[in-house]
């Protein structure tokens, strides 16, 4: 697939690979609460630079990179929050908040890539 060859996209997916994998151990109350939240924010980030890779032209990619990087802040809410909550561990606090930052950080960069093609292409 096409987003595979995204090093943003390879980051997000691991970090919806840990959010999934570290959330198994909310208590069952918490079900549809945090770990629904989490989840869907960690899947939400991986499917968007997916789907926007899929689209055409620079400015719908750049589109879905705006929805995978708010789904990023939320994420890191919803971690913060769960830590705050006990319901994250120290250890599974510092795993996932590591790698939403790094997944964070090379999506602007892609975003920011991206956004820098599409001024150049406009103008010339």
């Amino acid at each position: 697939m096409p987003y595979q060859r995204f090093e943003a996209w390879k980051l997000c997916h691991a970090l919806a690979v840990a959010t999934y994998r570290v959330t198994q151990s909310f208590p069952k109350s918490e079900l549809y609460g945090m770990p629904f939240q989490m989840r869907r924010a960690a899947f939400s980030a991986a499917a968007n630079i997916a789907e926007g890779v899929a689209k055409r032209g620079r400015l719908e990619l750049r589109r879905y990179l705006d929805i995978a990087l708010g789904s990023l802040s939320e994420l890191s809410y919803a971690i913060l929050l769960a830590r705050e909550l006990g319901l994250l561990t120290l250890e599974g606090w510092q795993e996932l908040d590591n790698l939403r930052a790094r997944a964070e950080k090379v999506t602007w960069g892609l975003y920011r890539a991206v956004a820098g093609r599409s001024r150049t292409t406009a103008t010339t």
